[in-house]
């Protein structure tokens, strides 16, 4: 199995005191297992002064327990630069498709997602 190769490029806000940085480049590998990804409809999280953590979690409908899917751990440099980037998507997401439609409500648990409640 050959891993794909993604290629990335980083461009980085150039500091005030450095305004000659040449754009960085690098190669990612992406294993075909990867690139299927996990569904997740639920995130969680929690830091410390060092780190944050996020839990991905999948909820069944009609499953009062979930399972956590994957769990990123990220320093808060790294979880500020994800924050920006995913603000950064979701404008354009809205540019190309409209506003993503927000709830107040609190999530029902276990979730149902609108069909019969599932028994064993």
């Amino acid at each position: 199995m050959t891993p794909n190769y993604l290629n990335i490029q980083i461009i980085m806000a150039k500091r005030k005191d450095i305004q000659d940085e040449p754009e960085q480049q690098i190669n990612i590998e992406l294993s075909e297992e990867m690139a299927e990804g996990v569904y997740a409809n639920l995130a969680m999280i929690a830091h410390s002064n060092t780190e944050f953590v996020i839990d991905f979690i999948r909820l069944m409908p009609g499953v009062p327990k979930a399972k956590v899917k994957s769990r990123v751990i990220l320093t808060p440099e790294h979880a500020q630069r994800l924050l920006t980037a995913l603000q950064d998507n979701i404008a354009k997401y809205e540019d190309n498709f409209g506003s993503i439609r927000e709830t107040n409500e609190a999530l029902p648990f276990p979730m149902n997602f609108g069909g019969p409640m599932g028994e064993a």
